[in-house]
């Protein structure tokens, strides 16, 4: 006689602030879809790179906690935001939590932005740290993917699985049609990948990378303003790295409560927006617009 079986658990959300990450990564393949068939309009085409950096963090947050309680709906979400982003997930695993997270911008932080040039903090910094990040993080890719071949072969075939949906969608994009591929799927993915490595110099740029940063919570730039409830509160930074765990919605609790009156306030920005113009635009022409290190000359190594 069969044993009757239970009703079958449904994958469930964590929390439920993830339905807007959901509704981000339904509508950026959407709005690609519509203007591949359709044609190209500007409006939506904006709409959908403004939507490749929110895929970016939804990408980095689904790796601190995992979306769901399901591990086949975190396989999944996993597999998704790696067609989406144009980049396997497993990569915030080494270079992400592995390396940044674990030495916040200090002197073993690979993509440190006082690595490449000196410690500045201006536009050429800003476009040209993504490019300088990728040559430092890549040999940490390949060193990882090698221990996982020789410990965890299981794991191994899942990261490459995830480089061979990634490349095999543009591959059979390409194939397709090119133009569209390059302009509605390729190009903007590239744009994506671009802010999202870019975002650690927004918010590391001029920090401090001393031994006292951790001490005096000098290590990273908070962004306040429409950047947060936008872009899943990406700008409270200090309170994300004392709290790498927390789900992305109760970052705005801990940075009031625990950090904005700790932080310095040369570290406190009203907006995102106005801090790129005024520092990286605004300075060119008006010194005093520049942002001022906290850096000493003796730590930038």
């Amino acid at each position: 006689m069969a044993l009757a079986r239970g009703p079958r658990r449904l994958p469930m959300l964590r929390h439920w602030r993830d339905v807007q990450s959901l509704a981000y990564m339904v509508a950026l393949p959407a709005l690609m879809a519509w203007q591949w068939i359709y044609g190209l309009n500007w409006l939506l085409y904006g709409l959908m790179l403004f939507l490749t950096l929110g895929i970016g963090v939804v990408h980095h947050n689904h790796t601190h906690l995992r979306m769901w309680r399901h591990r086949g709906a975190n396989r999944a979400t996993d597999m998704a935001l790696t067609l989406l982003q144009g980049h396997p997930t497993f990569v915030f695993f080494p270079a992400h939590a592995g390396n940044h997270h674990r030495y916040q911008h200090g002197p073993s932080d690979l993509a440190r932005t006082y690595r490449y040039g000196g410690d500045t903090n201006h536009l050429a910094g800003y476009l040209l740290h993504p490019f300088q990040a990728v040559w430092s993080l890549y040999p940490l890719f390949w060193r990882w993917l090698a221990r996982l071949r020789r410990y965890w072969p299981g794991a191994l075939r899942y990261c490459l699985w995830q480089y061979a949906a990634w490349l095999g969608l543009w591959a059979g994009l390409l194939a397709v049609n090119p133009a569209k591929a390059l302009v509605f799927v390729i190009v903007p993915q590239l744009h994506g990948l671009h802010w999202l490595l870019a975002t650690n110099y927004l918010q590391h740029a001029h920090t401090d990378g001393g031994p006292e940063r951790r001490a005096r919570l000098s290590y990273a730039r908070n962004f306040e303003g429409w950047v947060n409830p936008l872009l899943f509160n990406i700008g409270l930074h200090t309170a994300h790295h004392e709290h790498g765990r927390a789900h992305w919605s109760e970052l705005t609790r801990l940075h009031v409560q625990h950090y904005r009156h700790r932080v310095d306030p040369m570290l406190i920005e009203r907006g995102l927006v106005p801090y790129m113009l005024r520092v990286f635009v605004l300075a060119l022409i008006w010194p005093r617009c520049r942002s001022r290190s906290l850096m000493r000359p003796e730590h930038i190594i």
